[in-house]
């Protein structure tokens, strides 16, 4: 994907997850059953993944490189991302420290979808101005993956709002 279909496809799937939430009555919002999160939690779980890219996006190329070094391959597609991920999650990975939700009560859930909502704005604007070379050159630190390139980062944040989504679905529908 080049990156205006990067920052429309990161900008519709968080809109489409952030008006099935908000569109949840408050029993299905704090659902949860066998230890699974809530649809606040999911949200929160986002908002807390999404946050840091802003700061990553908003730190100049060199800078970034400087921290983190300058991919040493070319950018994987969008579908060895996800499937990099669902391996890394069917050996046992999961969110951990920071990325790890608190409990969110309903009264929460506008404030933090308009919160959610506003950093992926953020991030959307900020790819703006990252030409085509910077997005496979700069990479960032994933904690499940490692280092990805900017375009794997978007590519990855594409698709997690897209399964917490299906999770959540799944959850209420329990």
């Amino acid at each position: 994907m080049q990156k205006q279909e990067l920052a429309k496809q990161l900008t519709e799937n968080h809109q489409s997850f952030v008006s099935y939430v908000l569109s949840l009555s408050e029993a299905d919002f704090v659902k949860s059953e066998n230890g699974k999160w809530t649809a606040g939690q999911q949200l929160d779980h986002l908002y807390r993944s999404a946050k840091p890219l802003v700061l990553a996006f908003s730190l100049p190329p060199f800078m970034v490189k400087l921290l983190f070094g300058k991919a040493n391959r070319p950018s994987k597609t969008y579908e060895e991302i996800v499937q990099k991920y669902e391996g890394t999650l069917a050996n046992g990975a999961k969110a951990s420290g920071s990325f790890v939700p608190k409990t969110i009560a309903f009264e929460q859930r506008t404030a933090l979808a308009n919160s959610l909502q506003q950093v992926v704005q953020k991030i959307s604007s900020r790819v703006a101005n990252y030409n085509e070379q910077l997005l496979d050159e700069v990479v960032f630190p994933h904690p499940l993956l490692g280092k990805l390139t900017a375009r794997e980062m978007l590519y990855f944040t594409i698709y997690h709002v897209a399964l917490h989504r299906a999770i959540t679905e799944r959850n209420v529908g329990l």
